[in-house]
């Protein structure tokens, strides 16, 4: 993250900055004469200027979702407040510098947007998300194409977006990705919990989907019946990944047991040395 922040990343324009881009022969009437390079114009017997990369600042937004799955948690925190955490963490790295940080959250009944702001304003802006999703509780289905749709006309300057979600529900965003990554840089947090994967033998239960309400009796002393949900489950996350890598966008896994935060920071650091 730090290594996209202003004054760490290179333009392709020129314009004002701190990083020499070439000299040049001065043109009267069209360089500013505040620009010309005295030395250069000394020892070439020609008025030269300097021109420099352009410094510009860069925008994230952060796509969190808040939908009632995320509320689900039986290790050492819900997938909620990992979410949250590695929002906030991505919101400081961010905003350092003057930077903007928008913020949209998802699947709690409605689409609530905020356009970016800098600095701490953009810290504010996304604590208030986080309060309002606490103080909401609404349920709603989670489109996550929707969502990016929305970003796509949302987010007019280049940016970074940061997808922060189970990716749990209908597959309907692999074309608005695309749609995205036409412009914009993205890379995608998943948040899972170990329970997902794996059934553990606790005899008859009922279980619940917290998003539709829908509700499923199973006998999970079935070791049959605990294969297959293990089996269903690493199929499923098998494809996701795999859709991820299809189009090109980095994927990280944090769990809700363990120390996500270091995942988190070895996985900006990998992007860093790409970029």
């Amino acid at each position: 993250m730090e290594s996209l922040l202003a004054g760490d990343h290179r333009s392709s324009l020129l314009g004002r900055g701190t990083e020499l881009a070439q000299v040049r022969p001065y043109r009267p009437g069209e360089d500013d004469v505040r620009l010309i390079d005295w030395n250069v114009t000394a020892r070439m017997f020609e008025p030269h200027v300097r021109v420099q990369l352009a410094e510009r600042l860069l925008v994230t937004w952060v796509l969190l979702d808040v939908s009632p799955s995320m509320g689900f948690g039986t290790a050492e925190r819900r997938k909620a407040d990992v979410a949250e955490g590695a929002a906030l963490a991505l919101a400081y790295a961010a905003t350092r510098r003057g930077n903007r940080l928008g913020v949209v959250t998802f699947g709690d009944g409605d689409v609530r947007a905020i356009p970016p702001r800098q600095g701490r304003a953009g810290m504010l802006a996304l604590l208030l998300a986080l309060r309002a999703r606490a103080e909401g509780g609404e349920v709603g289905p989670t489109s996550l194409g929707q969502v990016l749709g929305r970003t796509t006309r949302l987010a007019r300057q280049r940016a970074l977006v940061a997808m922060i979600s189970d990716f749990r529900g209908p597959r309907d965003w692999r074309v608005p990705l695309l749609d995205v990554l036409g412009r914009h840089d993205a890379v995608a947090i998943e948040i899972r919990d170990p329970r997902e994967e794996e059934l553990p033998r606790l005899g008859e239960l009922c279980l619940v989907d917290p998003e539709t309400g829908g509700q499923l009796r199973v006998d999970t002393s079935s070791p049959r019946l605990r294969e297959r949900f293990a089996a269903a489950a690493a199929n499923e996350r098998t494809e996701l990944a795999r859709t991820f890598a299809s189009v090109g966008v980095p994927h990280v896994v944090l769990s809700t047991t363990g120390d996500w935060l270091r995942l988190l920071a070895d996985f900006l650091r990998i992007q860093r040395r790409r970029r």
